[in-house]
């Protein structure tokens, strides 16, 4: 089956909102941080046994990427979501509230829910944000990027999983926010020439650009 990589950091799944404004709000963003494509998302209400629909459609999601989740506002807040890797590996959280979060971020390590305060049942937030946007002004073809905690011996997975970031487009690395904010980058290009940052402190920046 042809699928189709999503354009740009960002893809917005439109829905129109049928139910009052006063219901609750169970929208939230599927965060791809696993390094490795997602193939397939279904999201269902906990209270049902099947999964419904693939919300991708003929569309994937690359590592970086997000993907809005707008379920109807009938009063539904607990949900169920399912996400397929390229690989054929699978990921699930269940009985998540999504009334009271923001997003539920797939990572190598698995699924976390993370709320305006911080994970979800914490009052405060876990750590400063080491989050950044990753912008490639190299003139080349970016193939491999790798982002680790500098305290790690090994890179971990290529966060580009089978995508790559042409000249002049960007990707958002989401890491852990676990009081952790020095980072190693390491990006490898289309004729196998790699450039490495050491070292950086990611909280203190919102865009590292290569080279």
């Amino acid at each position: 089956m042809l699928r189709r990589f999503l354009p740009g950091a960002f893809l917005v799944l439109l829905a129109a909102l049928s139910s009052p404004a006063t219901a609750q709000n169970p929208d939230f963003w599927v965060v791809n941080s696993s390094g490795k494509t997602i193939h397939q998302v279904y999201v269902s209400s906990a209270q049902v046994t099947n999964w419904g629909n693939d919300l991708l459609g003929q569309n994937v999601l690359a590592t970086g990427q997000r993907f809005a989740i707008r379920p109807a506002r009938d009063g539904t807040c607990l949900f169920d979501i399912r996400v397929v890797y390229a690989d054929n590996s699978v990921a699930e959280q269940r009985r998540i509230n999504t009334c009271n979060i923001n997003e539920v971020i797939f990572t190598a390590q698995g699924p976390v829910a993370r709320g305006p305060q911080g994970p979800q049942g914490t009052t405060s937030p876990s750590g400063p944000n080491p989050d950044f946007r990753l912008v490639n002004r190299s003139g080349r073809t970016i193939t491999e990027v790798y982002v680790s905690s500098s305290q790690q011996q090994s890179w971990g997975p290529d966060r580009l999983g089978q995508n790559v970031l042409g000249a002049g487009q960007s990707m958002v690395v989401n890491l852990p926010r676990d009081g952790n904010c020095v980072f190693d980058l390491r990006v490898v290009y289309d004729n196998n020439t790699a450039t490495e940052r050491r070292q950086v402190n990611t909280c203190n920046v919102t865009e590292i650009t290569f080279p």
